[in-house]
């Protein structure tokens, strides 16, 4: 069975908008090579347009792209993607799959066929799929800055505290930090 890790950018604050972080060459390779090191990606409806509705373009050439961009969008091409939505079933892009029905039986099948794990991106499914307790890895690349504004991480809240064991903390040159973290059981 493969893990869900579940990444994103964060703000000192909090703040998952992803306009927030920095979007530079170093912070492009960093999530190229937690994607290399994942076999599908997951998100939420909401996360999947916004994806969807850039990075095929840039994949295709047809958007001017620094070369780290570029590649991460290319990965990111024929990476399998999968989309939980209640609100839409038809998903265009290449290697997309939807996930309906029980939540958890779903994700716990995708882990299961996913041996090299599922890099999960969406901050609000986060929430829910932490709720059922299905999140194995936490990788945060925490930007040093302060938004002062939402969205924010798991801003709809939890039921109680989770405790983590911290694997590795990792500076970037930009002043991020790349956090990772397991969850104790």
């Amino acid at each position: 069975m493969g893990l869900l890790t579940f990444s994103i950018n964060v703000t000192l604050d909090g703040c998952i908008d992803h306009q927030e972080g920095i979007a530079d060459d170093e912070t492009h390779a960093f999530f190229t090579r937690l994607m290399d090191e994942h076999g599908a990606m997951l998100w939420g409806r909401t996360t999947y347009e916004m994806m969807e509705s850039y990075w095929p373009t840039v994949a295709r050439g047809a958007a001017e792209a620094p070369p780290a961009m570029r590649e991460w969008a290319v990965k990111l091409e024929a990476k399998p993607k999968y989309v939980v939505s209640s609100a839409r079933t038809g998903f265009t892009w290449t290697n997309t799959h939807h996930i309906a029905g029980d939540l958890r039986a779903s994700i716990h099948k995708l882990k299961d066929a996913t041996r090299d794990g599922v890099l999960l991106g969406s901050g609000k499914l986060a929430a829910e799929l932490d709720r059922l307790d299905l999140i194995d890895e936490y990788k945060f690349l925490v930007h040093p800055r302060i938004a002062g504004h939402g969205p924010t991480l798991y801003g709809s809240g939890l039921p109680g505290t989770r405790r983590l064991e911290l694997i590795s903390a990792q500076p970037l040159r930009n002043g991020a930090v790349a956090m990772h973290y397991r969850r104790a059981r």
